[in-house]
């Protein structure tokens, strides 16, 4: 084979390559963008069902008072360092996991409690709330529905409001005041829980960019939210959507595409086509046993005297096993080891005492950890022994599980 005639083809290939490249790129920029069809009520949405026309109304509203708002990504058990008493928090149709349902809710409880207001939306926004629960609607058809106000409240003097399909408020009891029903439907409650106020309505499409236009869902929006309060928009349970193949090669044009990748193929045969087999033996790099890389890694350790992320990740596993096996609360972690033992404690009886006590000692050692530089020696120890209280507290909710069944 003659190695100038390689190279020039070499070179041949990179340049169609490239030209190629550019093609695809500047096609993918210039072609016509599909519309958004994003569904979500965020902040950030501008398509027909987003809120950020909702979110862009409450803006000027609240500087005009005096008062701000702010978007909220932040883990729900953060809303403890808000003044609940002067805010308002808007869960848009939040969707989170079936496991952190009761964690969340527990949030939203002692939000509201200290004097804060929450306006929440559907099925997933009702079970947040304190005696939340919702059914399937009563009427047979679905789609739109025209509320019907009822009371003097603030939203029902809002007037009648459109809501797309909507389940009902379940729940029952004199404390739950109906605002605005669909027909024998409830779509709109509020209640007092402790100082502060529980909203909900059945769907988020009266603040959604469609269906604030209407003068009836804006002031529904404007009552709910309240008058010379700080506004809070939830962002931190909205999933992130991931648009598929077809949506993301919507707008390009596929044929052409497809027949510069054709064009491509041949190329590559045809300047390939002459080679009969490999130059040379690929060269195979050998690569270090399992043995060797702990070994190295350790080294590395060492060196650089990282005990403390060994702790830290031995304390972040048996916290972990406290709080989502053996039910210690968010709160009772951040108070400090003390209230993580009391809340074992309460959570296993009695003959966990010891257990508990020993483990906030280790829990004290590995927060010192955190300050101070330990030995290796030390560092080891103590990270065998948060293992080892991690498999003590599953070994006795076996027990449990054993006993109950």
């Amino acid at each position: 084979m003659n190695l100038g005639e390689g190279k020039s083809d070499r070179k041949l290939l990179l340049i169609l390559t490239g030209i190629m490249v550019a093609l695809i790129v500047g096609v993918s920029i210039l072609s016509p963008t599909t519309a958004d069809k994003d569904p979500r009520p965020t902040s950030y949405n501008a398509a027909p069902g987003g809120a950020k026309a909702a979110y862009l109304v409450l803006e000027d509203l609240t500087h005009s008072q005096g008062r701000s708002i702010s978007r909220w990504k932040q883990p729900l058990h953060e809303l403890a360092n808000l003044q609940a008493d002067r805010t308002t928090l808007i869960l848009a149709e939040p969707r989170y996991a079936a496991t952190d349902r009761n964690t969340f809710a527990a949030d939203i409880k002692s939000f509201l409690e200290r004097g804060g207001h929450v306006l929440t939306t559907d099925s997933a926004g009702a079970l947040l709330l304190p005696g939340g629960a919702v059914k399937p609607r009563g009427m047979l058809r679905g789609g739109l529905c025209e509320s019907t106000p009822e009371g003097p409240g603030a939203l029902a003097r809002s007037g009648q409001v459109e809501f797309d399909e909507h389940d009902q408020w379940d729940g029952e009891g004199p404390q739950y005041r109906v605002q605005q029903r669909c027909g024998a439907d409830a779509v709109v409650v509020s209640y007092a829980v402790g100082k502060g106020e529980a909203l909900w309505w059945t769907s988020a499409s009266p603040l959604s960019n469609s269906g604030l236009k209407h003068d009836a869902n804006l002031r529904l929006l404007l009552a709910s939210v309240g008058e010379g309060r700080d506004v809070v928009f939830d962002e931190s349970l909205h999933e992130e959507i991931i648009p598929s193949l077809w949506d993301t090669a919507r707008g390009l044009p596929l044929g052409w595409l497809s027949l510069q990748a054709i064009a491509l193929f041949v190329l590559l045969v045809l300047s390939f086509s002459r080679r009969r087999g490999p130059l040379r033996m690929p060269v195979t790099l050998p690569r270090s046993s399992p043995v060797e890389f702990a070994e190295s890694m350790g080294d590395l350790y060492e060196k650089g005297r990282a005990t403390s992320a060994a702790t830290e990740a031995a304390r972040r596993r048996l916290l972990r096993v406290l709080t989502r096996e053996a039910g210690v609360s968010q709160a009772a972690v951040q108070q400090g080891p003390e209230a993580i033992a009391e809340a074992l404690q309460t959570r296993l009886g009695n003959e966990v005492k010891t257990l508990a006590a020993t483990i906030a000692a280790h829990l004290r050692d590995a927060e010192d950890v955190r300050r101070t530089s330990i030995s290796a020696h030390s560092a080891l120890t103590l990270v065998q022994a948060l293992n080892g209280d991690a498999e003590a507290v599953r070994a006795k909710l076996r027990v449990g599980e054993r006993a109950i069944a």
